[in-house]
């Protein structure tokens, strides 16, 4: 079975929406990045200090979660489609205020005709911010 990576259309949508979640995390848009995760109970997010398991666990986390230091940059953001439905992305970025850099992966599926995350790692690591992007 051969598959189409970064079908223009299904990418160009997957972009759409990793840039639609990143607006509402920086303005802390709770309905929005609830909306964005799948409801359901195998939806998983692994974040920087806890462990979600299940939509209702994630929606709980994002409600209870304060709005200061939020303000981020990316660096090194890779959104990659395989087929039609699924897709991931990934992106490292740096905390404005405390100058943290972490790293980011979600596996995105489209469901009923929306793109919304199955899977989430967040980490914040100890090493430097990339300052420019490599050369390919």
């Amino acid at each position: 079975m051969s598959m189409e990576i970064n079908k223009p259309a299904p990418l160009a949508e997957l972009t759409a929406e990793f840039e639609r979640y990143e607006v509402a995390l920086v303005t802390n848009d709770v309905d929005t990045l609830t909306a964005l995760f799948w409801d359901s109970a195998e939806t998983i997010r692994y974040g920087g200090g806890e462990n979600l398991y299940g939509a209702a666990e994630i929606a709980a986390f994002r409600q209870g979660r304060g709005s200061g230091d939020l303000d981020r940059d990316l660096a090194r953001t890779l959104v990659t489609t395989f087929g039609e439905d699924f897709g991931t992305a990934s992106t490292l970025f740096r905390r404005r205020s405390t100058g943290k850099t972490g790293r980011q992966m979600q596996t995105w599926v489209k469901l009923d005709g929306h793109w919304r995350i199955v899977a989430a790692h967040v980490s914040i690591l100890d090493f430097p911010f990339p300052e420019t992007e490599p050369s390919a």
